[in-house]
């Protein structure tokens, strides 16, 4: 198969990455890809929101298979675009990708669906929306309708913090259009855990779970990023919470949505809160796979990601059975110092080859180029360094061994990736 994967993060990284060992894989390309992902695909410098280019380069080059990483070509209606050339893809239409592009819609949906979900209401002026905080009280969450680049949760512990919250998104235009129209939910109380599903339209398989680390301070302190780390498999995500999760979210959302005539096709990744008695609440539905959870995907994935891939846009996932690898996996993401708020570009990364070298470790790029013969860094998270263990102790050892190797005088990481999982291991 010839394949084109979109984007150029950490996410495509790990794409790339497990798509170039397929046996069924001739040629690779990604667009606009990094330097990380130049040493599995050849990247071809069009931007992942260049429709038009991208559908040129697939009919151009006789391309078997599109696979979208990021969720804003999706929403752009890059899948549609493709099937109206005839190029089959792995991804959601523009009518299904509302499920990540608007809250509301989302919350709309699966509450249509009898998914069980936090209380919400919708907004679309900051009065209404201080009256609701104010009768419902604290804590609560204030979210973007719109993508705001996983930053656009703001969890709030007071009524005040609440009110800021709103003013800051649809006065102060702190998140753009995106926060023009805000969703208010019930905070919810227990453990979370990303999970993920792959669907053709009709039938869906799931894959497995992970737990992401979205602050950017240890502790789960400070403000939310794109993701800090993550680890899999979940100890919270057990058989029977999988079971739960495919029979009350996954399966309801899959059938509503082509009832809706909406087929969803790609996958499906569920943020969920799974409380102390085990039952899991859709906390929102993201419409590509996650990042930096991804990363520990493709590192547990034992079988060939193109069968899933293929299956997925083919409607053939029934005869699809992934394989994991039982160890863990871990990725541990390395961002430029000051982010998520501001911080420079260009500085210089050493030292990843000798990483990248060690036993059981895979650095993957996320914000990379080459400047000559440097390795520089182009963007907030810049490398996700990802290992794999017998356990989450041995797991996370390797991985911040293998980050303590790189010399990034410009860069940082959270020390505690996994530290919910280490702690259960060591009761």
């Amino acid at each position: 198969m010839k394949v084109l994967v979109v984007g150029g993060g950490g996410r495509e990284h790990a794409l790339c990455w497990a798509i170039a060992r397929s046996p069924r894989i001739s040629k690779l390309w990604c667009a606009p890809g990094n330097a990380g992902i130049a040493d599995s695909a050849e990247c071809v410098t069009i931007s992942d929101g260049d429709v038009d280019g991208l559908v040129t380069f697939a009919k151009d080059n006789s391309v078997d298979l599109v696979v979208v990483g990021p969720e804003a070509p999706l929403v752009a209606g890059l899948v549609d675009a493709l099937d109206g050339a005839g190029i089959k893809s792995f991804g959601c239409s523009k009518a299904a990708a509302q499920l990540e592009g608007s809250k509301g819609f989302m919350k709309d949906m699966v509450a249509k669906f009898g998914v069980p979900t936090a209380a919400y209401g919708r907004f679309t002026t900051p009065d209404d929306a201080k009256v609701f905080v104010k009768t419902h009280g604290a804590p609560i969450v204030v979210k973007t309708d719109g993508l705001a680049a996983g930053k656009g949760v703001i969890i709030c512990m007071t009524i005040d913090e609440a009110i800021d919250a709103i003013d800051e998104c649809m006065v102060g235009g702190k998140f753009g259009d995106a926060g023009a129209e805000i969703v208010i939910e019930e905070f919810l109380v227990g453990e979370e855990a990303s999970f993920f599903a792959v669907c053709d339209g009709e039938n869906v398989i799931p894959l497995v779970a992970a737990q992401d680390h979205k602050a950017v301070g240890e502790g789960d302190t400070g403000p939310n990023t794109g993701g800090m780390g993550a680890y899999s498999p979940a100890p919270v995500f057990t058989k029977d919470v999988e079971t739960k999760v495919m029979e009350q979210i996954i399966v309801p959302t899959v059938k509503g949505m082509a009832d809706e005539g909406h087929p969803f096709k790609g996958v499906l990744f569920a943020g969920l809160m799974i409380d102390d008695t085990g039952n899991p609440k859709l906390i929102e539905y993201n419409i590509r796979f996650g990042d930096p959870e991804c990363q520990v995907l493709m590192t547990r994935l034992k079988s060939d990601v193109l069968d899933i891939l293929d299956g997925a846009a083919s409607g053939t996932l029934d005869t699809v059975k992934p394989q994991w690898y039982e160890e863990t996996a871990m990725v541990v993401v390395m961002a430029a110092k000051g982010y998520p708020g501001s911080y420079e570009k260009g500085t210089e990364i050493k030292n990843v080859a000798a990483a990248d070298a060690m036993d059981k470790v895979k650095v993957l790029h996320a914000g990379t180029k080459m400047a000559g013969d440097k390795l520089t860094a182009t963007g907030g998270r810049v490398l996700g360094v990802t290992a794999r263990g017998a356990t989450v102790t041995e797991t996370q050892k390797r991985a911040y061994e293998a980050v303590d190797a790189i010399d990034w005088q410009d860069g940082f990481c959270r020390r505690d990736i996994g530290w919910r999982a280490v702690a259960r291991e060591q009761k």
